[in-house]
């Protein structure tokens, strides 16, 4: 089984891009969710994978499986009301590397970030710095899964 732990963050503002090095654009579309369980499609350049994810929260079941150009297309039309795009770029903070994510389209201005862990341990002891904002980890509101269905929640953060 694979697990990951995962703290996220709501930025008040992007940072400069230019601050951030190269980024990876990607399309990521929901094929199903039901109640804690997902099934992701996320498109790259290069790259297509479907993901589950199980769980809520800092800890969570996670798997991911590689896809041709073929099968992703072939999803891609099943997630029609429940998608995004974003440009994720992947800054050094300590220890760890934080994904920051800068979405497009109908999130336009928002900033997410997000930084994974070996352990719940690691995840207990690290300081986020001031620019991450606002945790999320524990709101589901502002998984990527809501952000594509719902949109930006109203509210904190």
């Amino acid at each position: 089984m694979s697990v990951e732990v995962e703290r996220a963050f709501v930025a008040p503002h992007p940072p400069a891009r230019a601050n951030l090095g190269a980024g990876r654009r990607m399309r990521q579309g929901y094929v199903a969710r039901e109640a804690e369980v997902e099934v992701r499609l996320r498109i790259t350049e290069d790259d297509a994978r479907l993901t589950v994810k199980a769980g809520r929260g800092l800890v969570r079941t996670e798997v991911e499986l590689p896809l041709d150009a073929g099968q992703a297309d072939a999803l891609w039309d099943h997630t029609a009301g429940r998608r995004l795009v974003k440009t994720r770029y992947r800054v050094p903070v300590g220890d760890h590397t934080a994904e920051v994510d800068i979405y497009e389209e109908d999130l336009a201005g928002l900033c997410r970030i997000e930084v994974e862990f070996a352990s719940a341990a690691a995840a207990g002891a690290f300081q986020p710095p001031d620019w991450f904002g606002v945790e999320v980890t524990d709101d589901p509101r502002w998984s990527n899964a809501s952000l594509a269905r719902h949109g930006r929640p109203d509210g904190p953060a």
